[in-house]
């Protein structure tokens, strides 16, 4: 038994999540229930997972921290990977990612949100419960504008789930913990770079709310995500991350800076036998930022009933138009997601997997560099975890 049978069991049941416990069986997350396969997994077959998974270098974070998040290609698919220490010993939290290029037609997302990424300063926030494919939408819309124009783009997310091979756009991705201390010093820092459009994975801690409002305002486009079942309660729930003498003058920034909001969740489709999501989307119209500066928040439902001519969107609405949808995207199972090491030079406009060659692994073999011939012409390093002291060990080489 080893990491990659249960990721490559986990694809072909169509999973979503694949969790790991010592002393249970493997359960699997297959459209939103839970379903154990297997044989309990001894809790020394997981230990010896975990180091083979972290390497040397992150064995030691994990170890201090009891947690340790990164991502990976395994077995051909992209995992979001949470290694936990718990009662039994440790687990796998384990997310697998669309192995497709995210874009917003194959992720069977109406056109009209293409248009929120025309702005060129704002904030764009997406929001769903966990597990409803933010970040595939928010890959489509970052691939979109990598595809139609020129911008600078910052990412800066906890861990990279997907990386962008630059079409149009400049693009530089940012992992929490590995590449930044945070991602309040990654948003000071940004705004130091130059950027056109900052993505920040996700908004939890006020300070990275406040600083991620600050540079809505200060002329950047900026896409982020948050927990909130509705468009309504997302905006409520900015308002009151900060303490109530302040919250009228954030209740004015954001009613400002917004661009639109879109809430998400996933709906399985029986004929089609896949999950496709159903939005709600808030733009905001002369009442919608005259309601947020009030506080009047239970005011936008009515408003995004009569709003379709503003481009917004309710629940019910959407469900009509994917019940009337003829053209599907159906994922093919078969379908593998790129390996970890991009090759220098190759074809660009893919979301691809991020380089990771920190620590050899059963997981992923680094390339041996015999492999590489040398070259008489410029040097070309690709941007690889360890910093300047790995890209010095590849020069001595």
């Amino acid at each position: 038994m080893t990491l990659e049978s249960l990721i490559e069991t986990a694809r072909a049941a169509g999973a979503s999540d694949l969790h790991l416990e010592a002393g249970l069986p493997a359960a699997l997350r297959v459209r939103g229930d839970l379903a154990t396969v297997g044989e309990p997994i001894p809790p020394a077959t997981l230990l010896d997972m975990a180091r083979r998974a972290l390497g040397p270098e992150a064995w030691p974070r994990f170890l201090e921290r009891k947690s340790h998040d990164f991502s990976r290609t395994i077995s051909g698919v992209r995992c979001r990977i949470n290694v936990l220490q718990t009662v039994r010993g440790v687990g796998f939290a384990i997310r697998l990612l669309a192995s497709f290029q995210a874009t917003i037609e194959k992720l069977n997302l109406h056109p009209d949100l293409k248009r929120v990424i025309h702005a060129h300063h704002g904030l764009v926030l997406l929001t769903g419960p966990t597990g409803c494919g933010k970040s595939s939408t928010m890959a489509g819309l970052i691939q979109e504008i990598n595809t139609a124009d020129t911008r600078h783009i910052v990412t800066i997310e906890s861990p990279i789930e997907y990386t962008f091979r630059p079409k149009q756009c400049y693009i530089r991705q940012r992992e929490v913990g590995r590449d930044t201390p945070s991602f309040e010093q990654a948003l000071v820092d940004a705004l130091r770079e130059d950027p056109d459009v900052l993505v920040v994975g996700e908004m939890r801690e006020p300070e990275t709310i406040r600083l991620t409002l600050g540079a809505a305002e200060t002329g950047h486009l900026v896409l982020t995500t948050m927990h909130s079942a509705t468009c309504a309660e997302a905006l409520q729930r900015i308002t009151a991350s900060f303490p109530s003498e302040i919250q009228n003058a954030v209740r004015a920034q954001l009613a400002d800076c917004l661009v639109a909001v879109v809430a998400q969740r996933l709906r399985y489709r029986q004929d089609l036998k896949i999950r496709v999501p159903e939005l709600e989307i808030l733009i905001p119209s002369h009442a919608v930022r005259s309601f947020i500066r009030m506080g009047d928040f239970f005011k936008i439902s009515q408003v995004l009933e009569t709003g379709a001519d503003h481009g917004m969107w309710t629940f019910a609405r959407y469900q009509n138009w994917l019940e009337n949808r003829k053209a599907w995207h159906i994922p093919d199972t078969s379908e593998q997601a790129e390996p970890d090491a991009i090759e220098a030079g190759a074809g660009v406009g893919v979301v691809t997997s991020p380089v990771l060659h920190s620590a050899p692994s059963a997981v992923s073999a680094p390339p041996s560099p015999a492999a590489s011939p040398k070259s008489s012409g410029p040097i070309e390093i690709e941007p690889v975890e360890g910093g300047l002291r790995e890209v010095l060990r590849e020069l001595d080489r």
